[in-house]
């Protein structure tokens, strides 16, 4: 399926058409990755386009580049701006963002330092990642062969270009085997997240999602899950999980910006089930607050 393509791309403080948002083939991230990118979705709400939790999502961009020791050289508060801006101007209604900041051209070798830094924002129609299919109905998956980047190599908690080799591996894995996604754990056993998704379980009515530090991205997604979940009464647990543990779950689901809140209905050939009723219910709450139905949550949407 061809990339959907828009008129304008921000890049550097000002809009670019589409096919003119190109960089030097020496750019350091195109050869090592050296750059770190979030996933956010606007939806067509009652009262317009809105971005769901768009500050949080730049507040960690930030972040990210403070672990890579980047200057995005923009505040959090222009890239919202810039955001919106862009997403106004190309005259959509609900679509996916991708900002990217990452190291430009000037100089190559593994010292990133001294390669200047660029900003871009693209903006596109993207529906839900995995498919209407599997939200109506559930994903397969499958435990991969590929373990989950260590804390103390590349910490999965900054959303860096070059760290999603390793999900590219499991995900293509998944596919060659017939899945929908795939499940990493870390290199003790323990469950990690999907390709790009963070995962919950449910078993005797309480909500288990794994713990930060056994290596997963601190989700934005994931810490709207367990807020939404708290609010409906739901038993929410941070905790280690093992692979037995998605085998023996009453219902298991995963949750990204792009991937929105997907049921999972078989794992490694062993069936789970179609969508259950914690599930089915956090989907719905989550879909009816990012559409603005909900005004409870109306601080998490920033109206473009």
């Amino acid at each position: 399926m061809a990339q959907p393509t828009v008129d304008k791309i921000w890049m550097d403080g000002a809009l670019v058409d589409w096919a003119d948002a190109t960089v030097h083939v020496l750019t350091h991230a195109l050869h090592y990755g050296s750059g770190v990118f979030e996933g956010i979705r606007c939806y067509e709400t009652p009262d317009g386009p809105a971005v769901f939790r768009l500050t949080e999502h730049m507040l960690r961009l930030e972040r990210s580049c403070k672990m890579m020791r980047m200057d995005m050289g923009y505040s959090v508060e222009d890239l919202v701006e810039a955001t919106k801006q862009l997403i106004a101007a190309n005259g959509l209604k609900e679509c996916y963002i991708r900002p990217l900041v990452f190291r430009g051209y000037g100089v190559m070798g593994l010292n990133p330092l001294p390669a200047p830094v660029g900003v871009t924002i693209a903006v596109w129609p993207w529906d839900s990642y995995l498919g209407e299919k599997a939200m109506k109905h559930g994903a397969t998956a499958g435990v991969s062969s590929w373990r989950q980047r260590s804390n103390n190599a590349t910490p999965p908690q900054i959303k860096a270009c070059g760290a999603y080799i390793n999900s590219s591996f499991a995900k293509m894995e998944a596919v060659d085997h017939g899945y929908d996604e795939a499940i990493l754990l870390n290199e003790a056993g323990h469950v990690c997240e999907g390709t790009g998704e963070n995962i919950f379980v449910v078993r005797d009515e309480i909500l288990l999602t794994p713990l930060v530090s056994d290596g997963i991205l601190e989700g934005i997604t994931r810490e709207t899950v367990i807020a939404i979940a708290d609010d409906m009464d739901i038993d929410v647990m941070e905790a280690t999980l093992v692979r037995s543990d998605l085998y023996t779950a009453d219902e298991v689901f995963m949750v990204g910006s792009a991937a929105e809140v997907v049921p999972i209905r078989e794992i490694d050939h062993r069936e789970v089930g179609e969508p259950g009723v914690i599930t089915k219910a956090i989907q719905a709450k989550y879909l009816d607050v990012v559409h603005g139905r909900d005004s409870e949550y109306e601080y998490w949407l920033e109206r473009v």
